[in-house]
């Protein structure tokens, strides 16, 4: 089919006349460049749902686009006798509309429809399809991606496709029969819509802040700086601190309000340089003690630190991750642990210390969440789960009140978040992470990249032999299949190389351990320029 016929039978199946318009105006003008970016394949649907640029057409993020994917996602249902979705958003550009879009089509389809009563962080939306024992939870988020996009995240509620689910993100093969049902939808036009469904009132939204705030302990008076980044966290988290008993953040003002646009920041991502440079020029202003900040959907937490030798910096996604995971090994006797296969060693080392248990898991939250009976899990891009009984997903809200009692408890014994990673150091060395990414204009240089480190990988790098490799793509008895490698080299340095699951990047995650962090840093030093080579 060319490409103008594509477009015409689109346009007359779209239900919002502004995309149909554009693209209409289009095909008048003969705009080929812009039709062909719109119609280069169905938006894919993976284990992340969908994410994409916010444009018409079936390569973009739209009500057609999303209206088929609920109606591949009903047909799913039915096979399953599954008969219950409750519906969250956040504030991006298109969040209501495909909310609406997507409530209408189940309601179509006699699904009992739940609907979130305004934009509100990811974590409520989890914590929801569990809360109300629903079927099917769905989020209309793009997280932290840029401006541009939208996407479309998918929890189920209890077992499916042989997968004990309780409330987490969908994996293979569920994310692959889904596809195939949305895949088989020939026409939106077709579907029938429906108008019956429950706005919830704010008692679920009370719930989850009562649940997470008795995650405190032990109310403080820190002075601590939050930036919800343009996003959706700031109400919630306020809530929580208060019912705490915190003192309230100091609000990053500029930050603190939804907007969909994320004036202030290049990428609305707290790993990105620059992102929380007016937070911590805020904590600059006010002597804070500490700094936190979400992401947009408040699903991952991020905080700074003050060093009394270089000043305000940036922890590492790893090292929030000691500080959590070695605080909440001192207060259990039994647990399990868990991280990601990118993530630093060093939790491993933490619960073999207190005699846990310790699982690694493929990279996302999805996997980790699958683990029953969680008592600490993080990845080192900044997601965190406190407590898997009541959001079994990564959740920066309860992530942040942890750490505010963490740093109160520290500062009360005359001590702070640095003394305990010093700690943990003094006992297990010093383990330097860095995450080197690289963006990219063209996806097919993943699989380029991917398959010069197979066929003909290298021997050394930085000076440092390369001892064995791992094929990530070929399963073992711990892991599942996911495109990547894995380096060693000599010296104990892990090197994992892997495409990003969410946005056009290649990424290497590296990790030495030395006797200290002088060393350990300047192994990283020598080993950047020649791994930013191997990614180009």
């Amino acid at each position: 089919m060319d490409l103008r016929t594509q477009a015409q039978e689109w346009i007359a199946d779209d239900p919002d006349p502004q995309t149909a318009a554009q693209l209409q105006q289009w095909l008048d003008t003969n705009n080929e460049h812009e039709l062909a970016i719109s119609f280069a394949g169905f938006l894919q649907f993976g284990t992340a749902g969908l994410r994409g640029p916010v444009r018409p057409g079936p390569s973009g993020m739209n009500r057609a686009v999303v209206g088929r994917t609920a109606a591949g996602i009903v047909a799913y249902m039915q096979e399953r006798n599954l008969t219950s979705v409750v519906i969250g958003r956040d504030a991006r550009h298109g969040s209501e509309d495909f909310t609406f879009e997507t409530a209408e089509i189940m309601s179509g389809a006699g699904m009992e429809v739940y609907v979130l009563p305004r934009p509100l962080p990811t974590p409520v939306l989890a914590f929801a399809t569990n809360e109300l024992k629903c079927d099917v939870g769905i989020m209309v988020t793009a997280s932290h991606n840029p401006p541009q996009d939208n996407g479309y995240k998918v929890y189920l509620g209890g077992t499916a496709d042989g997968v004990i689910y309780r409330g987490s993100q969908i994996i293979s093969p569920t994310d692959e029969f889904i596809a195939a049902k949305i895949a088989a939808v020939t026409s939106l036009a077709a579907q029938p819509r429906g108008t019956e469904w429950t706005v919830l009132g704010e008692e679920i939204i009370e719930k989850y802040i009562d649940i997470s705030a008795a995650i405190a302990t032990q109310p403080g008076n820190l002075k601590i700086v939050y930036t919800a980044m343009h996003g959706v966290g700031t109400e919630t988290l306020l809530r929580v601190f208060h019912k705490a008993g915190f003192q309230s953040p100091i609000l990053v003002d500029a930050q603190a309000q939804p907007d969909p646009d994320f004036p202030t920041v290049a990428f609305p991502n707290p790993e990105e340089p620059g992102a929380i440079d007016l937070a911590l020029e805020t904590a600059r202003n006010f002597d804070a003690d500490l700094v936190i900040a979400n992401d947009p959907d408040a699903d991952r937490c991020a905080a700074a630190i003050k060093d009394p030798i270089t000043g305000w910096r940036m922890l590492r996604g790893d090292e929030l991750g000691v500080i959590l995971g070695e605080s909440i090994a001192r207060t259990t006797s039994r647990g399990i642990f868990a991280n990601s296969i990118v993530s630093s060693s060093i939790l491993s080392k933490i619960a073999q210390h207190y005699k846990l248990e310790f699982r690694e898991t493929l990279t996302g939250f999805k996997w980790l969440a699958k683990i029953p009976g969680l008592t600490f899990g993080y990845e080192e891009a900044l997601g965190y789960c406190v407590d898997s009984d009541t959001v079994n997903d990564k959740d920066g809200i309860s992530a942040a009140i942890k750490l505010a009692q963490i740093a109160t408890d520290l500062a009360a014994q005359g001590k702070t978040l640095q003394d305990l990673l010093d700690e943990v150091w003094e006992r297990h060395g010093f383990h330097a992470t860095e995450q080197i990414s690289i963006r990219l204009t063209d996806l097919s240089k993943v699989g380029v990249i991917l398959s010069k480190l197979r066929t003909n990988p290298p021997t050394s790098i930085a000076g440092r032999h390369v001892l064995s490799i791992d094929d990530l793509a070929q399963p073992t008895d711990a892991l599942p299949p996911t495109d990547g490698i894995r380096l060693w080299l000599q010296g104990g340095v892990r090197i994992i190389i892997r495409p990003s699951g969410t946005e056009a990047k290649m990424k290497c995650y590296v990790e030495a351990i030395e006797s200290n962090a002088t060393i350990a840093q300047e192994v990283l030093n020598q080993l950047r320029a020649p791994l930013k080579e191997i990614l180009s």
